[in-house]
């Protein structure tokens, strides 16, 4: 009886979906960025750099790439950025 629609104050109504609209919006943000970087991945593999850092051009090790697979940067160029 205390949760019912009765109890329930109003800036409370709605607030549930407002915060599943927040959570969508940030999710649809996030799978945007990670397309856009297998996208890079896949036109630097085509031109031969993937691999390598587009910052210095060293290469990226491949445990990294491993776990990264869209890794624009050596570890040491990615905690400095």
């Amino acid at each position: 009886p205390e949760e019912s629609d009765e109890n329930v104050e109003p800036g409370e109504e709605g607030s549930e979906n407002l915060y599943q609209d927040e959570m969508d919006a940030g999710r649809a943000s996030d799978l945007r960025q990670e397309l856009a970087a297998v996208e890079r991945a896949e036109a630097r593999l085509e031109a031969g750099t993937y691999g390598l850092s587009v910052l210095s051009g060293d290469p990226i090790p491949d445990g990294r790439l491993e776990a990264r697979p869209t890794a624009e940067l050596t570890v040491e160029e990615q905690q400095q950025a």
